[in-house]
């Protein structure tokens, strides 16, 4: 039978870590409701200007110049550069397996490519789960803070994207982030991000007749299309984080659980302890007021 102390101690040691583990999924719960309001908020401005911009580049497929100064993200680079995959981790750990299922996606692409692959990482946690696969790291954005993302950071980011891509450096762009889809549902997933796919070929929804253009659509396009893809980089780091903090609410809540029931054991071990030595205890009284 177990020592009934170390019992006793077990089970303090076990209702201290489940506190621990409730107030950090209560802290997550709360981040994750903030974030998922700019999340859900700035979704339907990015999916207009996304109709938008496929919808004016219908032509470009026929007519390159219809780009403007964009034209050339629409063409794909030299196959023999690498594709450079913009990984977005987390910062800090109890999350869950997040790290690992956005892994998953970065090693999928890197078998399409055949080992032809650069990565620009962001998050601490990501940053060392690539060197612990011997990847081939390009850059890592060390000062960039995912819960203090803004619209301008984000253009950053896709803006030295677009320049090594411009250079000739990529032959594309992937982005391998989490998606948020509710409280409890978020996926890692695996898109494309340059060259830019016209819309007959992503067969997405035409305007339904010639838009009039003013001054041209070559200088719109050209203008239209930098801050498309500084919207998407910043609204794949909004959901990047919501369903980062959607994982650890998860793990914390599932540890918090565990941790119940691990106390809820331990106390039925201490009780029947406890009550062997009363039993034993009580025998001894009586033997010994027997052989008196």
């Amino acid at each position: 039978m177990a020592n009934i102390r170390d019992l006793r101690q077990r089970i303090t040691s076990v209702g201290n870590i489940q506190k621990i583990t409730r107030a950090m999924e209560m802290v997550a719960t709360t981040k994750l409701r903030r974030f998922q309001g700019r999340t859900v908020a700035a979704k339907p401005y990015g999916q207009e200007l996304e109709k938008l911009v496929q919808g004016l580049s219908a032509a470009v497929a026929s007519e390159p110049g219809a780009a403007g100064n964009a034209a050339t993200l629409f063409q794909p680079g030299a196959s023999t550069k690498p594709l450079g995959i913009l990984v977005v981790g987390s910062d800090r750990g109890l999350c869950g397996a997040y790290n690992s299922n956005v892994f998953r996606k970065v090693v999928e692409m890197i078998e399409q490519q055949q080992g032809n692959y650069v990565l620009y990482v962001i998050g601490r946690k990501a940053q060392k789960e690539a060197q612990r696969r011997k990847m081939k790291i390009h850059a890592y954005l060390e000062d960039f803070d995912l819960e203090s993302a803004s619209f301008g950071k984000a253009a950053g980011i896709a803006n030295m994207l677009v320049n090594d891509f411009r250079l000739g450096n990529l032959s594309g762009v992937a982005v391998c982030a989490t998606k948020f889809r509710s409280m409890v549902r978020y996926e890692a997933t695996s898109d494309s991000f340059l060259p830019i796919a016209p819309a007959a070929e992503v067969q997405t929804s035409k305007f339904t007749q010639e838009p009039i253009l003013e001054p041209s659509g070559p200088k719109v396009l050209g203008s239209l299309i930098p801050r498309y893809l500084e919207t998407r980089i910043y609204h794949a780091l909004l959901e990047a984080i919501t369903s980062e903090y959607a994982s650890r609410r998860f793990a914390m809540k599932n540890a918090t659980d565990a941790a119940g029931d691990m106390k809820k054991d331990l106390t039925r071990l201490y009780n029947r302890a406890r009550q062997a030595k009363i039993t034993q205890e009580i025998s001894e009284i009586v033997s010994g007021a027997e052989a008196l």
